[in-house]
């Protein structure tokens, strides 16, 4: 089969490798599609210390074209959207519950090969059928919806929030929508890229600049600040902007060498909650069901599907801050 392959850091090339196999209790998916997003860019830049050459692509759904012997809950043909997370369900951390902090953390596209290719394997009890009405390209939009729940979870916001998010790519506009969904009274947006903030707009965001200088806050401050840009400089600038007896949300993720400076009294004068959300924890069905009854429109976030062959362009679009979701769709003929 044909596959993007990272290399070595900073290189990807499209080749043709085996065709994978599925073991007793795992499935093979014809890819339909996998979208790319900044934990892509992380592997490419050799961070996250995965084992190279690697598949890239986490975010994808596809139809089952193969399954191992054990597997009897999934057919051939099932449409199905596909949790990326690989976890070893034995450590301290798996045994509390934490799965997404286990000690042998790994994932399909980041340790294991991904779905940046025409077929990809996937554990059975990873897979999600999908309902007839929704397209099987657009539920690999349901991964990136799934960490979003998750860090919902995490910030157990409550009804008529103040809401501030910082970044409008994928991650920022779907916090944007789900801050909605659970009841904010307003949700504002900082980004300087004009494209992605009219998006925002689009969205129905309370305010939108390039600086929350430019936004006029709420009377007793923000109660819920997000980042999802991970930039030092956003995140530095987010945490001061917290009100009083607020939670500030890291959910971008920032490099490794990233840092920020608190304020260690106003955290504890002002009772100030700083948390931190790490990708998917039993929120996969959830996120599923949530994109089956519409709350994202596929059409407003992905912005580009292209063939396979143009993965190493689609890198390039996505470093560039072009477009919002750019998807690759194995399916798709090269111009």
């Amino acid at each position: 089969m044909r596959a993007a392959v990272i290399t070595r850091p900073g290189s990807v090339e499209i080749a043709t490798v085996d065709d994978p196999a599925p073991g007793p209790r795992e499935v093979v998916v014809e890819v339909a599609a996998t979208g790319l997003c900044g934990t892509d860019l992380h592997i490419l830049q050799g961070e996250f210390a995965p084992k190279l050459p690697i598949i890239p692509g986490h975010e994808f759904a596809g139809e089952i074209v193969a399954r191992g012997s054990e597997v009897t809950e999934l057919a051939l043909g099932d449409r199905v959207a596909v949790d990326p997370s690989l976890y070893c369900f034995e450590c301290h951390y798996c045994r509390l519950g934490h799965n997404n902090l286990c000690e042998r953390w790994a994932a399909i596209g980041v340790t294991h090969p991904g779905a940046a290719a025409e077929y990809a394997v996937a554990p059975a009890a990873n897979c999600v059928r999908l309902p007839d009405h929704v397209d099987v390209q657009d539920a690999a939009l349901i991964e990136p919806l799934s960490c979003a729940v998750r860090g919902y979870d995490v910030l157990r916001s409550r009804l008529a929030s103040r809401v501030l998010v910082y970044g409008a790519g994928t991650m920022g506009l779907m916090m944007l929508q789900l801050a909605k969904a659970t009841g904010a009274a307003s949700v504002d947006v900082v980004d300087l890229n004009a494209e992605r903030l009219a998006t925002a707009w689009q969205l129905g965001c309370s305010a939108g600049a390039a600086s929350a200088d430019e936004i006029d806050p709420p009377h007793h401050g923000w109660d819920l600040v997000v980042d999802a840009t991970g930039n030092a400089k956003a995140i530095q600038d987010a945490l001061g902007r917290v009100g009083k007896g607020g939670t500030y949300l890291q959910f971008g993720v920032a490099d490794y060498a990233a840092r920020a400076t608190i304020e260690p009294y106003r955290i504890y004068n002002q009772e100030i909650t700083i948390t931190g959300s790490m990708a998917v924890l039993h929120s996969f069905e959830r996120a599923a069901d949530l994109f089956a009854t519409g709350v994202i429109d596929p059409r407003v976030f992905i912005s580009d599907r292209l063939p396979l062959a143009a993965f190493p362009d689609a890198v390039a679009r996505f470093q560039a801050g072009i477009g919002r979701k750019i998807q690759i769709q194995p399916g798709l003929a090269t111009a």
